[in-house]
């Protein structure tokens, strides 16, 4: 106890000898305006706090490594892309990855029933990767011009300050292509236990490149070698009466003690092509490519290890976009990819500052030091290297600076071409049918589950609104919309008897995929081998 303690000082580096009481006008004076000490310490106070995220304000995060098996399947990862961090072995990666709720604000209970978000910063040899996505595989809309609506409708009445279930459902309403999402979100898989204990999922379709220029649609998974485990409403009920922040508690707990979090980060391939053959276009995020035309391929294992050592200066300060891809991993066509892209880096921008890739937690890794001609901006610390001559600050000069990187040998190159407009997708068969299919490979404890969710939702909704709910979920499966129907008190005839949505395609039931009857002994096999909560 007895140690040099390092001597208190302010921001200026000047040392404190009093940090108990203002300066004043005798012991019951005024204070004075060159309190600076005080006004220094107050105004950083007044600042700590940037603006929380719009969506995904809920948090945490850890450390870790992720190292590639250097084969996707049984073939040389090689064969599919050049991408380093996914084809070289015995390289541990390190990544950063943050775990999130949606909709709820930054204090908002980690019981919600909500999406949770799973962002991955790779720092990589060749520069920063990020993956930015979430633990269902699927997302609400396939279109990006539709989020901000979409948020909106979620999120708090803007007059009652409330999240209203009749506001979620009057824009899921009129809006089939939300409907499988909807059957995950309402069912347990709504309410992970945890973050340790959950998928991961890219959601969008990316595209992969190798040495030949040759590219495929991909699509990227996280496994957790933990299991899987979810929550029914009355689980999550009880945990939130006690603790609100459980998964963070449990995700640090965990770490600490030396029992870190692993997943096995699979990917699923496809020709770069449209895919008549198939009843969804492959880029529409909110379907999942079936698992048994398009099989989980291993690719790594990414491993927790390392909690923050501050949660503002990495958690709340790490910056994610969608746009943040290596050599070897490229974009594909997916309309709410190509939107995320603008938005993601946008909202850091507005967030964090200019300057947010400056901050550790989310600059690259020494090895792919940034060296760029950008300058100034708000909280510019350091300027980015810029070779032989500090004058120069643009590209090409004769005098020094930087120069472009090699090109690749054969570089990706895409055909388009088309009428410019605004285009719909028409393939909207699956729209109805995966919910559906959802639906049935449930377990009967979960698909309990989600119809008393949905009709308990629903009997807080207007008529209008729960008839056509009714309705697109008997579209879906006819033993969803009619137990829904019965539980939220619907006429189930009145509801089928409603016109297809203006402006939409008729649903399509698949006469070859059952319809579920609770009177059934078993339901057919499950798609995902995970362990719920019973």
């Amino acid at each position: 106890m007895n140690e040099q303690k390092p001597i208190l000082t302010t921001r200026q580096g000047h040392p404190v000898s009093d940090n108990q009481a203002l300066r004043s006008v005798g012991e019951r004076g005024p204070a004075t305006l060159e309190n600076y000490q005080f006004i220094e310490k107050i105004t950083h106070f007044d600042r700590e706090r940037i603006p929380e995220r719009v969506v995904h304000a809920r948090g945490t995060g850890a450390h870790g490594w992720f190292e590639a098996y250097g084969r996707i399947g049984n073939e040389p990862a090689s064969k599919y892309t050049r991408a380093k961090v996914l084809n070289q072995t015995g390289v541990r990666t390190p990544v950063f990855l943050r775990f999130s709720t949606v909709i709820g604000g930054r204090e908002s209970p980690e019981t919600a029933r909500d999406p949770r978000g799973f962002a991955i910063k790779f720092k990589t040899v060749d520069g920063n990767w990020d993956l930015v996505g979430n633990n269902l595989k699927v997302f609400f809309i396939r279109d990006a011009i539709k989020f901000p609506d979409m948020i909106h409708a979620f999120k708090p009445d803007p007059v009652t300050n409330r999240q209203e279930p009749w506001r979620f459902y009057d824009f899921v309403s009129q809006s089939p292509e939300t409907l499988h999402m909807v059957t995950w979100v309402k069912s347990p898989w709504g309410i992970p236990a945890n973050y340790r204990e959950m998928e991961g999922s890219g959601v969008n379709t990316y595209k992969l490149v190798n040495d030949q220029g040759v590219a495929h649609l991909v699509k990227f998974h996280f496994q957790p070698r933990q299991g899987v485990r979810n929550l029914t409403a009355a689980q999550a009920a009880e945990i939130q009466a006690q603790d609100v922040g459980h998964a963070t508690r449990d995700l640090y707990e965990a770490i600490e003690r030396g029992d870190y979090p692993e997943w096995e980060f699979c990917v699923q391939i496809m020709s770069d092509d449209e895919h008549p053959e198939l009843d969804f276009d492959p880029l529409d995020d909110t379907k999942r490519w079936p698992e048994d035309k398009f099989p989980l391929l291993p690719v790594g294992r990414l491993v927790l290890d390392r909690n923050p050592d501050n949660v503002f200066a990495e958690t709340e300060q790490s910056a994610f976009g969608t746009g943040v891809l290596v050599d070897g991993i490229d974009f594909s066509d997916d309309k709410m990819l190509q939107g995320r892209t603008l938005s993601y880096s946008d909202t850091q921008r507005y967030r964090v500052g200019p300057n947010y890739l400056q901050l550790p937690i989310n600059a690259p890794q020494e090895k792919a030091r940034a060296h760029t001609n950008q300058r100034d901006a708000a909280m510019a610390y350091y300027v980015d290297p810029a070779g032989g001559n500090k004058h120069i600050n643009y590209e090409p000069s004769i005098l020094g600076g930087l120069q472009e990187a090699p090109r690749p040998a054969k570089d990706y190159h895409q055909w388009v071409e088309g009428h410019l407009g605004r285009y719909q997708t028409t393939r909207t068969g699956d729209d109805y049918r995966q919910a559906g299919e959802r639906y049935r490979t449930f377990e009967d404890w979960e698909r309990d589950e989600l119809v008393s969710n949905i009709g308990g939702d629903l009997k807080q909704c207007p008529e209008t609104i729960q008839l056509r709910m009714v309705w697109h979920l008997w579209h879906c499966d006819e033993d969803y919309g009619r137990r829904v129907a019965q539980i939220a008190g619907i006429d189930l005839e009145k509801a089928k008897a409603l016109p297809p949505l203006p402006g939409k395609p008729a649903p399509h039931q698949r006469r070859d995929q059952p319809t579920y009857s609770s009177g059934q002994k078993e339901a057919p096999a499950r798609v995902d081998e995970t362990a719920g909560a019973k």
